[in-house]
């Protein structure tokens, strides 16, 4: 589970930084407000891949794809792209899961053998 997580938001981690890029030019914000929220979100990326097994991580992922599809209230694409990274999480953790109880099970045939 944690290596599709961790995908999925590495690949959050770059929507996130061209989506400020876009912002920057379609709002009113100011840069340093634009490149705060957005650096804030990208660090959290980041930070959540290295915590994956910690719990409350996916919760705090969760938050996370709530705060993707909100952005989309300064860029409309994010309404779509946020939606779409929230399935991709879903996602994520479900087939994750899966794969890992898979694997132990494997663990455990290869071990009475």
């Amino acid at each position: 589970m944690r290596t599709l997580c961790a995908s999925t938001l590495i690949g959050e981690f770059f929507v996130i930084g061209f989506a400020s890029l876009v912002a920057m030019r379609l709002g009113d914000l100011s840069a340093t407000t634009v490149w705060t929220v957005g650096g804030v979100a990208m660090a959290l990326c980041l930070l959540l891949c290295g915590v994956l097994t910690r719990p409350g991580a996916l919760h705090l992922g969760w938050a996370l794809q709530i705060g993707l599809i909100a952005s989309g209230l300064v860029v409309p694409a994010m309404f779509f792209l946020g939606a779409l990274f929230a399935g991709l999480w879903w996602a994520s953790i479900h087939f994750g899961r899966k794969i890992d109880e898979a694997k132990a099970r494997f663990a455990a045939g290869a071990d009475t053998a």
